[in-house]
């Protein structure tokens, strides 16, 4: 029984090393919330071409993989997966498996890579796109916010951009967090908890600005109840990474909630509503519907109403000095939900979009004060490690 004991504290210990190790890090000094400003109205969809259309796109899906992360979060290889989003008339569809690079598995033209990032316990997620390799190094727990900031610092040095997974289910996310964090392009949005989006709006109210999208976070494609229920509509000539990353990077797309639930005959029958024209006039907001929504909302600073049209295929919105931002979102009577990127105010002379994304400065004397005190921790529970097994 003692052994057993021993053994137990001896485990305890060794994961309170590895927590205090993997939480070596800087402290930043974020600044305070700065709502956007300046002459300019930042259009997400100024290169939308009607005729066009759109791509229907799922950029978060999990699969069976063979390689060093040891659980398959998808009984199905990525051919699988891949051939059932093609059958309900997905044009794009990328892999984003924990911390693993995965080959798209019939054309190496199509390969994006992308992977989820995060082996923490707050479910603290990123995805990472464009990377040459993965970074696996990741606290395993977060417990303040300059630790999930570190995280987007260390990735965005290599990758092209990143999306901010599921803020909804990861440990932690607050009012006070989302108005600090910058460094992320998109953020997945409804994330089978809410449609308001509470959390995007925190974030955009304080100046950072990222475009939305959503996506299955995929782990069984035999499930019709969590498979094509969230998906993007992206403006891209094709598939390929590099017209891919512009069209991210851009905006030109939208979100949306498909009705759940269905046979899979019905979801391959099923007519979604589509953005026919979405754009500025001048200082007006304006989108049309393929058909008539049960409502029409426009949100704005502090997660304000700011418009709302009832039974209608479209709405125009003037935007007032004082809206900051305004971003357009349509619910249909199925429980189909559109949501469109955010128009906000900048400088188009000092800035090409909104707010300020970059990494915010490093305290340096918090950060050797934090780090002296994780190791002094390391320390401390390293010598009981080493009392237990002398006893």
């Amino acid at each position: 029984m003692k052994t057993v004991l021993k053994v137990l504290a001896a485990l305890v210990l060794l994961f309170g090393i590895a927590l205090a190790v993997t939480g070596i890090g800087p402290v930043y000094r974020f600044r305070a919330p700065q709502p956007f400003s300046g002459p300019d109205l930042f259009n997400p969809y100024a290169s939308l071409d009607t005729a066009q259309g759109w791509k229907r796109a799922v950029f978060h899906t999990h699969t069976k993989v063979e390689g060093p992360w040891p659980v398959n979060e998808c009984p199905y290889w990525p051919s699988h997966v891949d051939s059932v989003y093609r059958s309900l008339g997905y044009d794009i569809v990328t892999f984003s498996n924990h911390n693993e690079i995965t080959a798209h598995p019939t054309d190496s033209a199509l390969q994006v890579n992308v992977y989820e990032h995060g082996y923490n316990i707050n479910k603290y997620h990123l995805l990472v796109f464009g990377a040459p390799e993965v970074i696996h190094w990741d606290p395993l727990l977060l417990l303040t916010t300059s630790q999930k900031q570190f995280c987007l610092d260390y990735l965005g040095r290599t990758a092209d951009f990143i999306q901010m997974n599921h803020p909804y289910r990861t440990l932690g996310t607050s009012k006070s967090e989302m108005e600090k964090l910058s460094g992320y392009r998109i953020m997945e949005l409804d994330t089978h908890v809410s449609t308001e989006n509470e959390y995007w709006d925190w974030a955009l109210s304080a100046g950072h600005y990222s475009f939305g999208m959503a996506s299955d976070d995929l782990h069984n494609p035999d499930n019709p109840d969590r498979t094509a229920i969230r998906c993007g509509f992206v403006q891209t000539p094709s598939g390929r990474y590099e017209d891919l990353k512009a069209a991210l990077l851009g905006g030109c797309y939208y979100a949306m909630r498909v009705p759940k639930g269905g046979s899979w005959a019905e979801k391959r029958a099923l007519k979604l509503p589509a953005v026919e024209d979405i754009g500025l006039r001048g200082d007006t907001v304006y989108v049309r519907l393929s058909e008539e929504a049960d409502s029409i909302r426009v949100n704005g600073q502090d997660h304000a109403k700011l418009a709302l049209a009832f039974e209608s295929a479209e709405l125009a919105y003037r935007l007032r000095p004082e809206d900051t931002f305004a971003r357009v979102t349509a619910f249909f009577p199925d429980g189909a939900v559109i949501y469109c990127n955010p128009f906000a105010r900048y400088d188009a002379s000092a800035s090409a979009r909104p707010g300020d994304d970059g990494i915010p400065p490093v305290n340096v004397l918090l950060t050797i004060l934090y780090n002296l005190l994780l190791l002094a921790l390391v320390g401390a529970l390293m010598r009981l490690l080493v009392k237990l097994f002398k006893r």
